[in-house]
């Protein structure tokens, strides 16, 4: 299946942790320490799974996480940050504050896009930001090797959502951190290309 029908037959949480878990990976354009969305992750884990796979009962846990997280990750504004930071500002901005599936499909699907830039944008594979955009019904025999990556943790999150519902948030968690640990790696080699 694809991701494009993973995001659109995903219930309310699986949808909220496609998001986070984008978000998560580009943390390190953020300068966000790794822990810093724990309590996201947590209110999903913790929150009471209503009839349509809402994430908690009233969303409050999330809302006041999300805040938090605001809070932390408060950057120095767009003045003079590059397309990929931008795009992750962006995902920050958008999380809604409550987690219900009609509230959290626009912002996964939202994310799952701007990753897949970010993860093109820094790839060294490709040329300077190339004017082609990211396939995700499937990777083309052109998608570079970190955003072929990228497209792969995005389905993996959400099969492992699809199959196994709150049982599944450590995995997708698991998946999540190995991305992010590779694209610190990309944006510390980038960092010091640019020094």
């Amino acid at each position: 299946m694809s991701l494009v029908e993973l995001i659109a037959r995903a219930d309310a949480r699986g949808l909220a942790a496609s998001g986070l878990a984008c978000l998560d990976r580009c943390l390190p354009l953020l300068d966000g320490d790794d822990d810093v969305l724990r309590p996201l992750w947590a209110a999903l884990a913790d929150g009471d799974a209503g009839g349509d796979g809402a994430a908690s009962g009233d969303g409050a846990a999330w809302a006041q996480a999300w805040e938090q997280v605001r809070g932390k990750l408060a950057g120095p504004g767009a003045a003079g940050e590059d397309e990929a930071v931008l795009l992750a500002r962006r995902m920050l901005a958008a999380a809604p504050a409550g987690c219900s599936a009609a509230e959290v499909r626009g912002w996964a699907d939202a994310c799952s896009v701007a990753s897949l830039r970010i993860h093109r944008l820094l790839d060294p594979a490709t040329e300077a930001a190339g004017a082609a955009g990211v396939g995700r019904e499937e990777p083309g025999r052109d998608a570079s090797p970190l955003v072929a990556a990228e497209l792969r943790r995005q389905v993996t999150v959400l099969e492992l959502l699809a199959g196994h519902g709150p049982a599944g948030l450590r995995g997708a968690l698991d998946v999540s951190t190995e991305g992010r640990r590779v694209l610190r790696a990309v944006v510390s080699r980038r960092a010091r290309g640019r020094g």
